[in-house]
């Protein structure tokens, strides 16, 4: 048992995690859990969700749930409240992403990108909102630079990003008066399996090279997640990764135009060595949710 000088603001307190099979999610569950909270992890992968828990030291609950299903997410937080007793931080990490030409992507996996990372967002936080309210807790958006900002052959994910970030900040004036936190994590290139996967694809992987030195680094997903956390325990509005994306805010409306006259000149000469195709979802986060739809 930890010693009162070893607590923490997190101490005791329940969080919650979707997309907590792998990458940052499970990052962050072993942060949250390193700080003391009793954690709940929610994904679609059960060998690796039983994994992540078993690796945590304190109490720890998962639900094998798809963060689009409006019935599911309301049992998993009744599973949780059981369990663990009722969350007063929800991390709403869930993402999938696929790339290509817009044109040519496939309907099902282009909606399927908005499904998750917005619509699953909000299923979220509908379904953990009353514990919340209970505990005067946060919620915690993850977002991306795509959110401020935009790129080439990847539209769902941008538009998903900035669907989310949208809803974050409705939700925040909207609870303002009510003692709930609603934070928003700006992330760049983190290190895990989607962006991995993103690396093989020519394209995806020139376009990274043609951005500006520092927006091309990919940062460990233990020290985003710890970034994250702290955050949460200060119930800061916004935390970024890196931090020097806080300097983008003031000049995100300059970002498309620029954006657009790169490309104009860059995708052009791409395309003469990497033909653009669709790639379908990236990374075993991407593989996963897939799997699942097909098996349903």
């Amino acid at each position: 048992m930890s010693r009162a000088t070893d607590r923490t603001p997190l101490s005791g307190r329940v969080a919650v995690v979707t997309g907590a099979a792998r990458g940052l999610g499970a990052a962050t569950a072993r942060e949250l859990d390193r700080r003391g909270a009793r954690v709940a992890l929610l994904g679609l992968e059960p060998q690796e969700l039983a994994e992540v828990a078993a690796s945590l030291r304190h109490e720890a609950a998962w639900c094998r749930t798809d963060v689009t299903d409006d019935a599911a997410m309301a049992a998993a937080a009744t599973h949780v409240a059981a369990r663990l007793g009722p969350a007063s931080v929800v991390v709403a990490n869930a993402g999938i992403a696929e790339g290509g030409p817009f044109a040519q992507s496939d309907p099902a996996t282009w909606r399927r990108v908005i499904e998750v990372n917005l619509i699953g967002s909000a299923t979220t936080a509908r379904a953990f909102l009353p514990a919340l309210l209970a505990t005067g807790g946060t919620y915690l958006q993850v977002t991306s630079l795509a959110a401020m900002g935009t790129s080439p052959l990847m539209s769902a994910y941008c538009a998903s990003k900035a669907g989310a970030e949208s809803f974050a900040h409705a939700l925040r004036a909207e609870l303002a008066h009510e003692g709930v936190a609603v934070a928003i994590a700006y992330l760049n290139w983190i290190d895990t399996d989607m962006t991995r996967d993103s690396d093989q694809h020519a394209v995806l992987r020139e376009l990274r090279a043609h951005m500006p030195r520092p927006a091309r680094k990919v940062y460990p997903a233990a020290y985003a997640a710890a970034r994250l956390v702290t955050a949460v325990e200060r119930r800061q509005a916004s935390v970024y990764v890196p931090a020097w994306l806080r300097a983008v805010q003031p000049v995100r409306a300059l970002l498309p135009p620029i954006v657009t006259r790169i490309a104009r000149t860059e995708l052009p000469r791409i395309a003469r060595t990497a033909p653009f195709e669709a790639t379908g979802m990236l990374g075993a986060g991407g593989l996963a949710d897939q799997d699942a739809r097909d098996t349903h």
